[in-house]
């Protein structure tokens, strides 16, 4: 949604000032200290002062120095063009791509369709960013080391990604004016579940390797979020641990991560196939 149309679809409303921010995220049971993996939506949020800016500085308010704040800073425009739907390329063109794309960088290269704030987050002074050059994550705060410094190929989701990382320390998800559609904690139990019909598949992308820029192939299992809503649905009626509440002008979720990574490694196991 652009700024103009967003002004005047809500000229009754209030602007959300990062102080009503902080005291919303307070509200839901965000607290000095935690570790927690926010996906955002600045329309769905409202008018911020300074936008996806005001928006980073409420969640580092909150947070402290104590706190490390991650966002999902992923680059689906890295994949191999030969999948890509949104829009799909010619296949005359495809081998350029491979050969011309620039190769993943995690100090420079852009995230795609992740949002304005986690793309102004990426560039923080102070935030690490993962290796993957498919799904990175970015990550500040004591713990952003941890979570974030090994994020091999092969582990887009898995037991060494950043996702496994949070579990580990026992973390928080945050979804800000966005649904479980966008959760993607849920793909570390997704990765971990037995279900009918998950695969692996092989995957490219551009990347620099002993400093040359090669396209690299690596094998994946192979994600889907199809589901995901549904899955969210069931984790709030089912476990309770799903706070809601307003932020900005839409809605805050929060809820722990090793909570819903288990409730999703069993739903997925009972419900996909």
């Amino acid at each position: 949604m652009s700024e103009e149309r967003l002004v005047r679809d809500a000229a009754d409303r209030e602007p959300v000032t990062p102080p009503r921010l902080v005291g919303e995220l307070h509200d839901l049971g965000l607290r000095r200290g935690a570790v927690v993996i926010v996906h955002t939506s600045l329309s769905k949020i409202g008018w911020v002062p300074g936008g996806a800016q005001g928006v980073i500085a409420a969640l580092l308010s909150v947070l402290g120095d104590t706190g490390t704040l991650v966002m999902p800073t992923h680059t689906g425009h890295l994949t191999d063009p030969a999948a890509w739907k949104a829009p799909p390329v010619p296949e005359s063109w495809w081998e350029t791509i491979r050969e011309e794309m620039p190769p993943y960088d995690p100090a420079t290269t852009p995230t795609r369709a992740m949002g304005a704030v986690a793309e102004t987050f990426r560039t923080y002074p102070g935030v690490r960013r993962s290796a993957h050059p498919h799904v990175s994550f970015a990550a500040l705060g004591p713990a952003a080391d941890t979570i974030v410094g090994d994020h091999p190929l092969g582990s887009m989701f898995g037991e060494r990604s950043p996702l496994a990382r949070l579990y580990d320390l026992d973390g928080q998800v945050l979804l800000a004016g966005v649904g479980h559609g966008n959760n993607t904690a849920i793909h570390l139990g997704e990765y971990r579940a037995d279900f009918p019909g998950k695969r692996t598949g092989t995957e490219g992308a551009p990347m620099l390797v002993d400093g040359r820029r090669r396209w690299e192939r690596f094998t994946e299992v192979l994600p889907n979020d199809d589901d995901f809503e549904a899955l969210g649905h069931g984790f709030a009626r089912d476990t309770g641990q799903e706070r809601r509440g307003p932020l900005g002008w839409g809605e805050g979720r929060l809820m722990p991560v090793r909570t819903l990574v288990d409730y999703a490694e069993g739903w997925i196991a009972t419900h996909r196939g």
